[in-house]
C-alpha cells in the first residue's frame, strides 16, 4: 500500500461525515444473555474497576413484548445482578448478591415484582466513618421510586464481593431522591452524591449534589445544578478537572407536544466545589427517545461521554471533550446495529492500558431479549 492509499484508507475509518467515526479496533463482546430473559440498564447500578478487575450492575427480568416499552414482564420477578470481568472486559461472570441477601430492594421493583421467596433486608441509618479511599471501595446507590424518595446506599470493602446497607439516605429535598450510582471521593470520610431530585410537583426530576464529611453518617444539601426545568433533568455523570472544577452530563427531556418532543444530554460545570453551577454545552442535541450518559475522564485528561442513541440506526455512541466540556469532537459510533430503541443506559471505565470498556444493554432485534453487551475500544486519534 503506498502512502496516497494508506492516507485513504485512515480517512475511511477516522474522518467526521454524516454517520460519524467509528474506532478502528472496536471488540463487542457479550457480558450477560440468557433466552427468555430481560437484561438491562447498568447506568441505574454502578461501574467499579481495580485495575483489570471491572464489576457493573444490572437489572434481570423476564421478556416480554410490550410494544414501544421495556420488553419486560412486570409481573414477573425483577432482580439486581451483577456481572464481573478480571480480564479487563473481555470475559464475565454472573453474580447474584441476592443469595446472600444483599442488594434487595424493598417491595416491589421499578418494573417487575419481587419473588415471595426474597428477604428484605431492613432499611438502617448508616453508622458513618466509611473509609471512601479503601483500596477495594465500591458504592451503589439506589432509589425506589423515578420520581421521587426514598433512597438508599450500600458499600462494599472487598470489590463487591460483599456488602454493608441498605443505609437510608436523608431526603434532603421536598419529595426526596430518586438516585442513581454517581459519586467522587474527595478524601477518607469525604464523599459527594449527585442525584436527581423530585421537583415542586413531585415528578422527576431535577439534579443535585449532596455531601458527607463523617463517612456517610450524616449528609448535606449542598446545590441544585441546574434551574428546575419544564420536562427533566435527571441521572447525572459527574468527574473532576481540578480541586475546584467538577463537570457533570445531564440527560434532558422536553415535550412541547404529543409531536414536538426533544431528547438531548447537556454538561453543566462547577468551579467552587459544587457550589454553583452553570450551563457549559450540548455534547447531543438528538437521541431519539432519550438516554443517560455516561462521563469519564480519560488518562490523557480528554473527557469521554457515552450514551444511546434510540433513533435509526440504533446504537451506542461516544464523544470526547479535548477542552474540560467546552466543545466536543465528532460523534464516535461504537456500534450501530441495534434492533430497536430499548437500548443503551451505559456505563464506562478506561483499562490501565488505555482502552476504554463501555458497558449497556441491546438488543439485535426487538422480538429477541435483551442482553448486556459491552463494547472495548480505544480513543486514540479520536
Amino acid at each position: 500500500m503506498n502512502a496516497i492509499e494508506t492516507i485513504l484508507a485512515l480517512l475511511l475509518v477516522s474522518s467526521p461525515d454524516s454517520s460519524g467515526v467509528k474506532p478502528r479496533d472496536a471488540k463487542h463482546v457479550v457480558v450477560y444473555k440468557e433466552e427468555g430473559r430481560f437484561g438491562g440498564w447498568p447506568a441505574n447500578h454502578g461501574i467499579w474497576i481495580w485495575g483489570d478487575e471491572i464489576l457493573v450492575g444490572f437489572s434481570r427480568g423476564w421478556y416480554k413484548d410490550l410494544g414501544d416499552r421495556h420488553h419486560i414482564d412486570r409481573e414477573k420477578p425483577e432482580e439486581h445482578l451483577l456481572a464481573r470481568s478480571k480480564d479487563g472486559g473481555e470475559t464475565w461472570t454472573i453474580e447474584n448478591p441476592a443469595e446472600k441477601g444483599d442488594l434487595i430492594p424493598e417491595g416491589s421493583s421499578l418494573h417487575g415484582i419481587q419473588p415471595p421467596w426474597l428477604k428484605t433486608k431492613p432499611w438502617t441509618d448508616c453508622p458513618g466513618g466509611i473509609d471512601f479511599t479503601h483500596t477495594d471501595f465500591a458504592m451503589t446507590v439506589r432509589m425506589t421510586d423515578v420520581d421521587k424518595g426514598p433512597s438508599r446506599f450500600y458499600i462494599s470493602t472487598n470489590r463487591g464481593h460483599d456488602w454493608d446497607g441498605p443505609y437510608r439516605l436523608p431526603d434532603l429535598v421536598p419529595g426526596g431522591f430518586a438516585a442513581r450510582t454517581d459519586y467522587i471521593v474527595n478524601g477518607p470520610h469525604d464523599c459527594m452524591l449527585f442525584l436527581t431530585g423530585a421537583k415542586s410537583n413531585g415528578e422527576e426530576g431535577r439534579p443535585c449534589m449532596i455531601r458527607t464529611a463523617d463517612g456517610g453518617k450524616t449528609w448535606k444539601f449542598v446545590s441544585w445544578i441546574m434551574d428546575e426545568p419544564i420536562g427533566f433533568g435527571i441521572m447525572p455523570s459527574t468527574v473532576r478537572l481540578s480541586e475546584t472544577t467538577l463537570v457533570s452530563a445531564i440527560r434532558r427531556r422536553e415535550d412541547k407536544s404529543e409531536t414536538e418532543k426533544h431528547r438531548w444530554n447537556d454538561v453543566y460545570i462547577s468551579e467552587d466545589n459544587g457550589s454553583t453551577w452553570r450551563y457549559l454545552s450540548t455534547p447531543i442535541e438528538d437521541l431519539g427517545e432519550g438516554n443517560p450518559p455516561s462521563m469519564i475522564r480519560l488518562a490523557d485528561g480528554r473527557i469521554c461521554t457515552t450514551y444511546g442513541v434510540r433513533k435509526k440506526p440504533f446504537g451506542i455512541h461516544a464523544r470526547i471533550s479535548a477542552d474540560g466540556g467546552k466543545s466536543w469532537g465528532p460523534e464516535i459510533i461504537l456500534r450501530d446495529d441495534g434492533g430497536g430503541r430499548d437500548i443503551g443506559y451505559p456505563r464506562t471505565v478506561q483499562r490501565p492500558d488505555g482502552k476504554i470498556v463501555t458497558v449497556y444493554y441491546f438488543c439485535d432485534d426487538t422480538k429477541e431479549e435483551r442482553y448486556i453487551g459491552a463494547t472495548i475500544w480505544s480513543a486514540e486519534g479520536l
